[in-house]
């Protein structure tokens, strides 16, 4: 009994063609697979891009609102004009407190001088007594 038993019969040796015949399918099937992936992905960013840009749209209207009704606003016009009288009072303040310091510079001169004339009248009162009592020790009260 001869073994009529062939590897090769059992399964089937492909051929050049139908190697790179199934090659290519498989990466064909790859590229399909990857292709799928992408889209989803590029319309999953579609999707997201469009939500930014109408929040983007959304928070510039708000900023033009807050801008425009702001600066108008009667609170804000009552608060610029609350700042602009406290800038002038404290203008006025500021030249006050000068005022008030040239006139203690005056009054912190003139007490130095009253000072001085307090001791040298104080000393002429000595001496005047020192010569009285001198005086009259010598005619001999």
């Amino acid at each position: 009994m001869t073994d009529n038993f062939r590897p090769s019969a059992a399964q089937p040796n492909p051929t050049g063609e139908d190697r790179v015949e199934s090659d290519l399918t498989k990466r064909v099937e790859e590229l399909e697979n990857s292709l799928s992936i992408a889209l989803d992905i590029n319309d999953k960013y579609q999707r997201e891009n469009v939500t930014l840009k109408k929040r983007a749209q959304e928070a510039e209207g708000e900023t033009s609102i807050v801008k425009g009704i702001g600066m108008n606003s009667p609170e804000m016009k009552e608060a610029n004009e609350t700042i602009e009288e406290l800038r002038q009072r404290v203008s006025e303040l500021m030249a006050i407190n000068k005022s008030h310091q040239s006139l203690m510079g005056t009054q912190i001169q003139e007490n130095d001088e009253l000072k001085k004339d307090n001791k040298s009248l104080a000393k002429q009162v000595d001496d005047y007594f020192n010569a009285r009592l001198n005086k009259t020790r010598g005619s001999g009260w």
